[in-house]
């Protein structure tokens, strides 16, 4: 008898990693960015984020946390202590319930919600 070959076994594993590999299919979500010529309202666009659904209403609201983003407060808490105007990407608003954020585990920003946040503390986190 002859010594037993291990040639199929690795053709074999790695056929599989090939076709696993190549059989992946992802799906990119794509959405418009806002646009940076028209004014972001925090009334109308960057509010409705925060408390539509409890969104992050939930738990940042009075008494739960120190992060109010109840209705009549959100503005103030907000702004300046989570907003940098110099650095809009840096803004704590933005990074940490961000898509990517690995620090914030509840409630996130969809990709386009991040990305309208950002384009309102570009254009100067205004109450408007």
């Amino acid at each position: 008898m002859g010594k037993p070959t291990t040639k199929p076994i690795v053709f074999f594993t790695f056929f599989m990693l090939l076709f696993s590999l190549l059989s992946c299919e992802y799906e990119f979500i794509e959405f418009d960015a806002p646009d940076s010529t028209t004014p972001v309202k925090f009334s109308e666009s960057i509010l409705p984020i925060f408390t539509t659904n409890d969104n992050c209403t939930a738990c940042h609201r009075i008494g739960f946390t120190s992060v109010d983003f109840t209705a009549g407060k959100a503005y103030n808490t907000i702004v300046p202590r989570l907003i940098n105007v110099s650095y809009p990407d840096s803004s704590t608003i933005y990074r940490i319930p961000g898509p990517t954020s690995t620090v914030h585990q509840y409630k996130k920003l969809t990709p386009p919600e991040a990305a309208l946040v950002l384009e309102w503390i570009r254009q100067g986190a205004e109450n408007n």
